[in-house]
């Protein structure tokens, strides 16, 4: 299984990071840094992480959640818990 989210999916999590922080897409790079560079706080992040997790109807775990710093750990989180919930479903 691939745990490359599709375009649409990482456009969405840019869509989400854009209108949690007000930020312009233009500043969503992978390397971007979501409290140091963008300007989010810690209940930030917690909001965008549960975001995500209810606009893809995933569930990610606090462990997951403290790995994410910068965009594209956004993005790899996403994709390896869509990838885990795939799994696990398919193992039933």
């Amino acid at each position: 299984m691939n745990n490359i989210l599709s375009e649409q999916d990482k456009k969405v999590v840019l869509e989400i990071l854009t209108h949690q922080l007000g930020v312009q897409p233009d500043q969503l790079i992978l390397d971007a840094k979501i409290q140091e560079d963008l300007g989010a706080d810690s209940l930030d992040v917690i909001e965008i992480v549960m975001a995500v997790e209810e606009r893809f109807g995933v569930c990610v775990g606090d462990d997951e959640a403290e790995k994410v710093s910068t965009v594209g750990d956004l993005i790899d989180t996403l994709a390896r818990v869509q990838s885990m919930a795939g799994q696990v479903a398919g193992g039933e």
